[in-house]
């Protein structure tokens, strides 16, 4: 009788076991599901500083003119009135 007990318990203890190691929720999963939330925590962060800077961005062009200057002056190559005069300097590729 205390032979089939023990025999029990193993089969008991070892089937804990396996599903500790291999099955859903194991440790191994438990760990790569760690390192994916690592990687999506540092993604969001990279993402999150970008629409910070975005909406920093939109904050200027709302609020003044001399955002939406400045990017139509450098990006645009605008002139502000007619006494101006517009240089664009082109740098030579073959020299570098």
């Amino acid at each position: 009788m205390i032979k089939w007990i023990a025999l029990v318990l193993i089969i008991l203890f070892l089937s804990l076991q396996a599903k500790l190691w291999v099955g859903d929720g194991s440790l191994a999963e438990v760990n790569q599901l760690g390192k994916a939330v690592e990687a999506q925590q540092h993604e969001n962060k990279l993402i999150k500083e970008r629409n910070d800077s975005l909406a920093a961005e939109v904050k200027d062009l709302k609020q003044g003119l001399e955002a939406v200057e400045e990017r139509a002056r450098s990006e645009l190559g605008m002139i502000k009135n007619k006494n101006e005069t517009f240089y664009q300097i082109v740098e030579d590729k073959a020299a570098k």
